[in-house]
């Protein structure tokens, strides 16, 4: 006599389906970008910290003119960018883990995750257009 078991919270027998095992591919490419973009956003924010803080004369010097100067460089317009996009995309990631493993209700869940596709979407648009779109002439 052999039992199967489902995986747990999955609703499906150890077998799956189709839709289940691309599912599984979804979370393993979704382990594996966590890593790398935390890798990544290591050396992007700490490069910034020490660029900002103690390469470029403190906290105290930045202004409006030091971010018009720093932006319009294609460098440091990329490296914000980058920093933007990797941080969002793996803190969405990280609590769209947080809300599969602790949402117990499916509506839940969904709606929640929901809520942070379309808050995500927002903030790497908004961002993104404001580092593509800044005006150093304002006057």
């Amino acid at each position: 006599m052999s039992l199967e078991i489902a995986d747990p919270r999955s609703g499906r027998t150890a077998t799956g389906s189709a839709r289940a095992r691309s599912r599984g591919n979804f979370e393993k490419y979704s382990w594996i970008f966590m890593r790398v973009s935390g890798l990544v956003l290591v050396f992007l924010v700490l490069g910034h910290l020490l660029i900002m803080n103690v390469l470029d004369g403190g906290v105290q010097r930045i202004n409006f003119g030091f971010v018009a100067g720093r932006w319009s460089s294609p460098f440091w317009q990329t490296w914000d960018l980058l920093q933007l996009w990797l941080a969002m995309l793996h803190g969405a990631n990280g609590m769209r883990t947080v809300i599969n493993d602790y949402a117990e209700k499916p509506a839940t869940a969904f709606r929640l995750r929901m809520l942070l596709y379309v808050v995500t979407v927002f903030i790497v648009a908004l961002g993104t257009l404001v580092i593509f779109t800044f005006d150093p002439n304002i006057a």
